[in-house]
């Protein structure tokens, strides 16, 4: 679907008069990171939208490099929505698209039936913080493209050792994700990285306190960092529920696939 600004790569899987879920993959994913979990859901409930967010697989950003930020995806996906003719949907986000959904969510509340948002977070809370972060991102962003033409199985270790993530790398089926990682561009990456990382995200801490649209919060046993934000989360708003998944680090999705569709079919169809 081309826009002025956008070529999005997707895949519509349409069932005749059953509700959407539209799908939003973490940094470095694609369209297919929901695959399996999609493959347990398929029992024609519902019908299903997967991209490829700017800076991964096979979208292209034709506009200039603000077109990689949260607010200017947001207004876009709610343009290619409108295309589909897509009126309202369910969400599903995992961490940065997570994070994308929550903005979705708060800005555009009158597209969404009810969210679910895993290992997500609201942004941080004060300047010092963003600022700090964009640092972290930019040193994060000068590793990823020492390669400027095949991301680092290296970095992609390191990245991976990352206390949130658990015991993700003991996972039988890790080769295979470190995979499907290898197939994005570092140069595409960087910019998601610098234009729509944590501390580029306006902090949604305030905004979150007025959201009326109902909101499971999954975080994994293992990934105490986001344990703390989600409990934080739900003090701050009513409408939302918080799930702990055993067996999991952050992505839970990944790591236990039923448990994860198991929480999101209850939550969707309650």
């Amino acid at each position: 679907m081309i826009s002025e600004n956008y070529q999005f790569h997707y895949c519509l899987i349409s069932n005749v008069d059953k509700p959407l879920i539209l799908f939003l993959h973490g940094f470095m994913g694609s369209m297919n990171e929901f695959d399996e979990a999609i493959k347990l859901l398929s029992n024609d409930e519902f019908s299903y939208l997967i991209i490829d967010l700017p800076g991964h697989g096979k979208t292209q950003v034709l506009g200039g490099e603000e077109y990689y930020t949260i607010e200017n995806t947001a207004d876009a996906l709610i343009n290619l929505l409108d295309d589909l003719i897509i009126a309202k949907c369910f969400l599903v986000g995992y961490s940065m698209g997570g994070r994308l959904g929550l903005y979705l969510t708060l800005h555009f509340p009158e597209r969404f039936y009810k969210v679910v948002l895993e290992s997500a977070s609201p942004g941080l809370p004060t300047k010092a913080e963003r600022l700090e972060r964009i640092k972290r991102d930019m040193q994060i962003g000068r590793k990823l493209i020492r390669n400027i033409n095949k991301i680092d199985t290296a970095f992609l270790a390191n990245w991976y050792n990352q206390s949130i993530f658990g015991s993700i790398k003991n996972h039988p089926q890790y080769d295979r994700m470190i995979e499907s990682r290898l197939q994005n561009h570092p140069l595409e990456l960087d910019k998601s990285l610098r234009f729509m990382g944590t501390g580029c995200q306006p902090s949604l801490w305030a905004k979150l306190k007025e959201n009326t649209i109902p909101m499971l919060l999954l975080t994994g046993e293992y990934d105490e960092k986001f344990i703390d934000i989600n409990i934080k989360m739900t003090k701050v708003c009513e409408f939302s529920q918080l799930e702990i998944i055993d067996n999991a680090g952050h992505n839970i999705h990944f790591e236990n696939t039923l448990a994860f569709v198991q929480n999101v079919k209850n939550f969707f169809t309650q």
